[in-house]
């Protein structure tokens, strides 16, 4: 079994390795895990479910930070974090585990990101209550299934960038994310950007780049 880590990323990208779980086998993680530790590096590791940590060696779950909710784990301490630069708006509960799965991400990268939930357009004197809190961030991470009407209203509202995340909540026409993976792309509002249905992991590191060019002098 081969597989080569890409260790040196955050140095040549300014974002880590990460390890999408998903379609790999138990051995094939406990044996990246393994790597990790000769490496002495941290880790993510993402779409890791309940079911499949628990076929991993004891070894392996002993050292992993593990989230039922955003289907994360993450190996290594922890690091400073710093506040105040991303927020999270998820349009509904049921888009909170792709939200959860971004302020994992981005608590792996060193930045604390609060949710701010169940702030869909179907209320939208939700997300008025909260649009001092919004103004504040230097990136706004919207996730949103159904129509994805939030992410054109929060860009309108925002001075930040907005990372849509259109999550496969949804029935019909608006089945699978289509839907609202439709409604980010033809947004009206500037400032904008899209990743891939339910892609909480690619919004975070999206966000983190966004911030690293900010800094530059």
């Amino acid at each position: 079994m081969e597989f080569q880590m890409d260790w040196a990323r955050v140095e040549r990208v300014g974002v880590p390795e990460a390890v999408l779980c998903s379609h790999k086998s138990p051995a094939q993680i406990d044996a990246i895990i393994a790597a990790a530790r000769v490496a002495e590096s941290r880790l993510l590791l993402t779409r890791l479910d309940s079911e499949l940590l628990e076929k991993l060696a004891p070894a392996s779950r002993a050292d992993l930070d593990f989230d039922a909710v955003s289907r994360t784990a993450i190996l290594g301490g922890p690091i400073p974090m710093a506040r105040g630069a991303v927020g999270i708006v998820a349009a509904g509960t049921s888009d909170f585990p792709v939200a959860s799965e971004a302020a994992r991400t981005l608590a792996f990268l060193g930045h604390e990101a609060p949710i701010i939930c169940d702030v869909g357009v179907a209320g939208i004197w939700r997300l008025m209550n909260r649009l001092e809190e919004l103004r504040s961030f230097a990136v706004v991470i919207a996730v949103a299934g159904m129509e994805g009407a939030l992410f054109s209203v929060l860009a309108g509202l925002v001075p930040a960038p907005v990372v849509a995340v259109p999550t496969s909540v949804g029935y019909g026409v608006g089945k699978d994310g289509m839907s609202a993976l439709h409604s980010a792309l033809a947004s009206c509002s500037p400032g904008v950007v899209v990743v891939n249905i339910d892609n909480g992991f690619g919004a975070a590191m999206a966000a983190r780049k966004m911030l690293r060019i900010a800094d530059r002098p």
